[in-house]
């Protein structure tokens, strides 16, 4: 190998264990929140999981290779049957501790949209459905009804989830 090669190998190298070092050192959880929002009906879609109490957007974690959008799209699909039609909105990024001491969550909103069918109660959604903004159910959890006082309130954002 000339001496050319060489040097533009060894930080390629050196940057790509710099990484893989970052990754086992530093884990971290991306994962992101879809507010799904109903103007005409001032409603917001939320779901019951059947291993978590309380109502929440829908949402999940983010996979390796996969953008946040991308990942939004997928849960709102498997969640609720709901296609995004319009590129989603970034409202705000929280740190999560509740999760872990490394997680985060992106929320989004999203008004553009079309639900294709009602969700079937399945071993994730125990139920899923639009809830109008004055009327949450009961079991909403802090962090949805945080997110809802800042989109909707005006309520300062908060850096934690």
């Amino acid at each position: 190998m000339n001496d050319a090669a060489s040097i533009v190998k060894k930080p390629l190298f050196r940057a790509r264990l710099f990484h893989i070092w970052l990754r086992l050192s530093r884990p971290m959880t991306l994962g992101m929140r879809g507010v799904v929002f109903d103007a005409d009906t001032n409603s917001v879609f939320l779901v019951r999981h059947t291993y978590v109490k309380g109502w929440h957007f829908p949402g999940g974690g983010v996979e390796p290779g996969e953008s946040t959008q991308a990942a939004l799209a997928r849960e709102l699909a498997e969640e609720g049957n709901i296609e995004i039609l319009r590129r989603p909105e970034l409202k705000s990024f929280h740190f999560n501790r509740h999760a872990s001491s490394r997680d985060h969550v992106a929320v989004y909103l999203i008004t553009d949209f079309r639900q294709t069918r009602p969700h079937v109660p399945d071993r994730e959604i125990a139920e899923a459905r639009f809830f109008r903004l004055d009327a949450l159910p009961d079991g909403t959890s802090d962090g949805t009804r945080r997110r809802i006082a800042e989109i909707f309130d005006g309520a300062p954002v908060s850096d934690e989830w």
